[in-house]
């Protein structure tokens, strides 16, 4: 068989690989604190058969990691939201350990704790799981302080309930696990960072471009299409040939 059906089926594979996080990313423009995710094509050698030199090279598609330019910031008022201002992460509490997420569209459960809103509970500067009074009326600072007053309490009674563990660890060490949460390489807790600052009353949006991805889509598509034509083209001159050769024979 010609090679060029291997090359060409070869490129529309790693297209199809690459349009599947283009989707990705486009279906999240709207989920709060997303971070786009890249996709990139690389090298790889091709392992040689005997007699051949080991001069060839197909390709993959990978994503080596994601974008962490900040998303725009939008005010909505409530008391349980909240967006990093900056570089940082908020802490939450997984089945798998702790991991890290930009959203701060935060919400009460059923046991008072403050939970993501998957339902993570989120964790304060000393690790636990941060419990909010019934009824209680919930201020954060920029620091991440988190205050309550209870129903009916007097203004003076303010109380102090935890810090939000806020964490800054560097780009490189983090990973995208599947459930769109970040993690450190080794599954390690980071220790929390003081520098970091919220906004209270606001969420980040997610930092995808919708129009760049659009245009992105429409990009692999227009060359999907261009590696089937050769695959097309090439299986037509196959024939051809063949046809020649049984019109000689």
């Amino acid at each position: 068989m010609d090679r060029i059906l291997y090359t060409a089926s070869n490129g529309a594979a790693r297209i199809l690989e690459q349009q599947s996080v283009i989707s990705n990313n486009m279906a999240n423009v709207a989920t709060t604190g997303f971070r786009e995710q890249m996709a990139i094509y690389r090298s790889v050698p091709v392992v040689p058969q005997a007699g051949e030199l080991p001069t060839r090279v197909s390709t993959v598609a990978s994503t080596p990691g994601s974008h962490f330019r900040q998303g725009i910031m939008a005010e909505t008022g409530h008391a349980l939201d909240a967006a990093i201002s900056g570089d940082g992460w908020f802490a939450v509490q997984t089945p798998q350990g702790e991991a890290y997420t930009r959203a701060g569209e935060f919400a009460v459960n059923d046991q008072n704790q403050l939970v993501t809103h998957t339902g993570l509970p989120v964790l304060s500067a000393d690790g636990q799981p941060i419990e909010i009074p019934e009824r209680g009326s919930v201020t954060f600072a920029t620091d991440g302080q988190i205050s309550a007053l209870g129903a009916g309490d007097n203004p003076r009674d303010i109380q102090l309930l935890a810090q939000l563990k806020l964490v800054n660890p560097p780009k490189d060490q983090l990973v995208r696990s599947d459930d769109g949460l970040f993690r450190t390489a080794g599954g390690q807790p980071v220790q929390p960072d003081e520098a970091v600052r919220i906004a209270p009353g606001f969420i980040e949006k997610s930092n995808v471009n919708p129009a760049a991805m659009m245009v992105a889509m429409i990009s692999n598509a227009r060359q999907f299409e261009l590696q089937m034509q050769v695959v097309k083209n090439a299986s037509t001159n196959e024939e051809r040939g063949n046809s020649i050769l049984s019109a000689v024979g």
